[in-house]
């Protein structure tokens, strides 16, 4: 079991685990999202070379349109 911080609040998972597959994981799809894992920003390109341990911090945001 590793402890990630996810915007802010402390989040649980099983073990290290891929980027991608955690947002799956958490009904994120990865369209319309920014990601910084651990104060870096990711390229979208590059959210699969990305994974998750112990400790991390992610911060996640979505885009929201409107006016």
């Amino acid at each position: 079991m590793i402890t990630l911080t996810v915007n802010g609040k402390p989040r649980e998972a099983d073990g290290p685990v891929e980027l991608p597959a955690y947002l799956r994981d958490i009904g994120i799809t990865q369209t319309a999202i920014a990601v910084a894992h651990n104060g870096v920003v990711i390229r979208r390109t590059e959210l699969h070379t990305v994974t998750l341990r112990d400790g991390d911090t992610l911060e996640i945001v979505r885009a929201v349109g409107g006016g």
